[in-house]
C-alpha cells in the first residue's frame, strides 16, 4: 500500500467495510492506517460500515476466541485515533477499544423506510427474531407507536434454529421483522413461516447489514416476504441481480455527515435520531 499524496497534518478517513474477501480487507485497512499514521497524519479515523468479526463478542464455550477485542486491539495498534461504524453487534464492543467509537444506528433510516413504503404502518406490528433484539425492535416501536411482538427461540448447536415460540398477536396485520445482521438467514425465513402461521398478512424483514452466504437468496426468494430490506454497509448490487425481493437503504449520508461533523468538531448524536437529508 502506497498513500499517493502528502497527508501530513491532515485529518484523515479510511472506508473500509469488513465484508468480502473479510481479512484481506481487515489486513489493506489495517496497513493503510499505518501507512497515514507514519506519514504524519494528524488524526486517522477509520470509517467501518461493518465491523468484522463483531459476532465473536464473547467467550461463548471454553477455548474460544473473542475475536472483536482481537480486531481493536490491532485497529488501536496500527494507529487509529477514532472509529466511526454503524449498528456494532453488541454495543459493549465500544468498551473493547480505548479510542473514541461513533457507532451510529441505521434505525432512523428504517423508520423512514416503514413510513413511506409500507402502507398503513400504523397498523402494523414490529417483530423481533430472537429475545437478543427486543430492545432495538421496542425503540423502533415506540417511535412509532405501534405494537411489537418478538420470536423466542432456542438453538441446538451455533447457526442451527431448532423451536420457536412468537409472543405477542399478529394475526390480520403487517409483521415487520427488524434484526441487526442476516447471515444464512435460517431464522429471518423460520420466523417469517412462524408469522404467517400466526395469521399475519403481509411480512418485511427490515436488516442492517446483508451478509447472504450460502444459500441464502434461495431461502428468501422461496420465503413468504414482501421485501427484505437492507441498508448498502456491504455492497448489495450482485444480491439483488438474484432476489428480487431485495430492496436498498442507502446510508452514505448518514456515514457522510457522521464525517462531517467529526472533522469540523460539531455533535454526532443529532444522527442517533435524525436522517440527514
Amino acid at each position: 500500500v502506497e498513500i499517493g499524496e502528502s497527508v501530513r497534518g491532515e485529518d484523515v478517513y479510511i472506508i473500509q467495510s469488513g465484508c468480502g474477501e473479510i481479512n484481506d480487507n481487515l489486513m489493506e485497512l489495517l496497513i493503510m492506517i499505518n501507512a497515514c499514521k507514519i506519514a504524519s497524519a494528524q488524526r486517522v479515523t477509520a470509517v467501518i460500515p461493518l465491523f468484522p468479526y463483531a459476532r465473536q463478542d464473547k467467550k461463548d464455550k471454553s477455548r474460544a476466541p473473542i475475536s472483536a477485542k482481537l480486531v481493536a486491539n490491532m485497529l488501536s495498534v496500527a494507529g487509529a485515533d477514532h472509529i466511526i461504524t454503524l449498528d456494532l453487534h453488541a454495543s459493549q464492543i465500544q468498551g473493547f477499544f480505548d479510542i473514541p467509537v461513533d457507532n451510529l444506528y441505521a434505525e432512523p433510516a428504517v423508520i423512514r423506510w416503514i413510513q413511506d413504503h409500507v402502507e398503513n404502518y400504523t397498523e402494523a406490528v414490529i417483530v423481533s427474531p430472537d429475545a437478543g433484539g427486543a430492545k432495538r425492535v421496542t425503540a423502533i416501536a415506540d417511535k412509532l407507536n405501534i405494537n411489537f411482538a418478538l420470536i423466542h427461540k432456542e438453538r441446538k448447536r451455533a447457526n442451527e434454529v431448532a423451536s420457536m415460540v412468537l409472543v405477542g398477536d399478529v394475526s390480520g396485520r403487517t409483521a415487520i421483522l427488524v434484526d441487526d445482521m442476516a447471515d444464512t438467514c435460517g431464522t429471518i425465513c423460520q420466523a417469517a413461516t412462524k408469522l404467517k402461521e400466526a395469521g399475519a398478512t403481509r411480512i418485511y424483514a427490515m436488516l442492517t447489514h446483508g451478509i447472504f452466504s450460502g444459500n441464502a437468496l434461495e431461502k428468501i426468494g422461496n420465503a413468504c416476504f414482501e421485501a427484505v430490506v437492507v441498508t448498502n454497509t456491504i455492497p448489495q448490487d450482485e444480491h439483488r441481480k438474484v432476489c428480487s425481493k431485495i430492496k436498498v437503504i442507502d446510508i452514505s449520508t448518514i456515514l457522510a455527515e457522521a464525517i462531517r461533523r467529526t472533522h469540523n468538531g460539531e455533535s454526532v448524536s443529532y444522527l442517533f435520531n435524525n436522517v440527514p437529508m
